[in-house]
């Protein structure tokens, strides 16, 4: 069975409804990430060339084993690029954190080494677009999924947020034909500067703004989601991230939690609980 048979249409399906919000996989789909984990660290390596984009110069692996066959995305960055964290332990980090929460819009991620060295091997996302495509291709989203995109952006806005993603792009959050969001390329998440325990990366004193200067909100998010966030305790998070995360990264995920609580507080009391929540 190749690659297009068994992912294409299956791991990247998302849910069209109900859990997060247009977020989530199938859960047939969950069921099968532990398969593809294991496929990514024992396939073979039967090509290999780079991507040709990204500051973290990855390679794309074409793998088989047995009849399946498929593409993955290897790199390896470690220590600091341009004032920021940049680790492939993080990519690993994220995706087990986006499975502890159950957002569960990260493709998989393990560790695997390449051409002698260790580093992070993600499964390749077929999508039909980016955003940054779409912006310049001069094209709409259709407006029976506006309302679909629309909330998918607030859950990344506090996704990042509590991730300390210092390095979301228009290019890593794909879009697939009908409209739904794969997110990808978490190297630059769980910084540890202070600044990322004082304030969100997303939100009314947000470290980031859009180019006039004005905040960029999480607005409506789902109560699941953040109730799971609630939820999370450092032990947990140590299980679920293993090496790939500090001590100290897991305590800042920590210390992020009530500033997330805060900044919905603000807006509930400035919209109402029924227009932040659902």
């Amino acid at each position: 069975m190749r690659h297009q048979g068994l992912i294409v249409t299956s791991v990247f399906a998302l849910c069209a409804a109900g859990g997060l919000a247009l977020a989530q996989f199938k859960p047939e789909e969950i069921a099968q990430r532990e398969q593809w984990e294991q496929f990514l660290v024992t396939a073979e390596i039967v090509k290999s060339e780079r991507i040709g984009v990204g500051v973290t110069k990855p390679w794309k692996l074409y793998l088989k084993k047995g009849d399946v066959e498929t593409k993955a995305a290897w790199k390896n960055p470690s220590g600091r690029d341009n004032g920021v964290d940049d680790s492939w332990k993080a990519e690993i980090a994220g995706y087990r954190l986006d499975k502890l929460i159950g957002l569960n819009s990260v493709p998989v991620v393990v560790e695997r080494e390449f051409k002698g060295k260790q580093g992070c091997l993600s499964l390749w996302a077929e999508s039909a677009t980016n955003y940054l495509k779409l912006m310049e291709s001069g094209k709409s989203i259709p407006q029976e999924a506006i309302e679909r995109t629309d909330k998918m952006k607030y859950i990344l806005r506090l996704w990042d947020c509590l991730i300390a993603n210092a390095d979301r792009t228009q290019e890593n959050i794909l879009l697939t034909e009908d409209w739904r969001t794969i997110i990808f390329d978490h190297s630059r998440a769980f910084q540890t500067d202070r600044k990322f325990v004082r304030q969100l990366v997303f939100g009314t004193n947000g470290i980031f703004k859009l180019d006039d200067g004005r905040p960029m909100l999480f607005r409506r998010v789902p109560r699941e989601m953040v109730e799971r966030i609630k939820g999370l305790t450092a032990p947990a998070i140590k299980e679920a991230v293993g090496p790939y995360l500090t001590d100290r990264q897991v305590d800042d995920i920590i210390a992020r939690i009530p500033l997330i609580m805060k900044e919905l507080e603000t807006l509930i009391q400035q919209s109402g609980e029924a227009n932040v929540l659902y």
